[in-house]
């Protein structure tokens, strides 16, 4: 698709168009509010932690709900938002854990209320190729979550669906006490993507 189709579209797009009146970073914020609406999984207060955060919209929208610690890692730069601490860097390293919690001892936070992945991988057009990468950052998104939750802790994350879905979704369902997938409205129509909602960590 062409950047004139692109462009062409983005108008078109109601949910483009609020982001840029309400002052949101991407028009995802508009699927964790509608996630959040319904699942009701960031409260006043809670501490949430982001991974693959840029360029910020879903940590404008856990900011204005939680109003608590928030914590945004990317590897791409994410321009400053107030009240909220940022993190460049890969998810997916082993060591992505330990970065996070350096972070959160500044807080003195030693768990978290919250874990929210909206990550996507670059889009290759490659269907096979690109559900892998997403399921592989789902995967440690996942990991990260195990790690850093609460007992009673809630995760939100995005996967393209495909042949790994249902065995990703089966182990959501096995750390978490509710366990539901869902594709808000402002998802768009012709996207194969979906989160997996968990709520109610099992802390090991």
């Amino acid at each position: 698709m062409g950047k004139a189709r692109r462009a062409a579209e983005r108008r078109k797009d109601a949910f483009y168009r609020m982001a840029k009146e309400q002052g949101y970073r991407s028009r995802a914020a508009f699927k964790l509010l509608q996630i959040n609406s319904k699942f009701n999984v960031i409260k006043k207060g809670y501490a949430v932690v982001d991974l693959g955060a840029a360029p910020g919209g879903w940590l404008q929208v856990a900011k204005e709900i939680s109003g608590g610690v928030v914590i945004g890692v990317d590897l791409q730069p994410i321009a400053k938002i107030e009240g909220v601490e940022t993190l460049r860097y890969d998810i997916t390293s082993e060591d992505a854990f330990e970065k996070v919690k350096e972070v959160l001892r500044k807080f003195s936070c030693e768990h978290v209320d919250v874990v929210l992945s909206d990550a996507s991988p670059n889009i290759s057009g490659i269907w096979s190729y690109d559900h892998f990468r997403s399921y592989e950052l789902c995967e440690a998104a996942l990991k990260i979550a195990t790690k850093l939750l609460r007992s009673g802790g809630n995760f939100v994350t995005k996967i393209f669906q495909g042949e790994a879905y249902r065995d990703f979704y089966e182990e959501v369902r096995r750390n978490f006490a509710f366990t539901k997938a869902y594709s808000p409205q402002a998802s768009r129509k012709h996207s194969a993507e979906i989160y997996i909602i968990g709520k109610g960590f099992k802390l090991k």
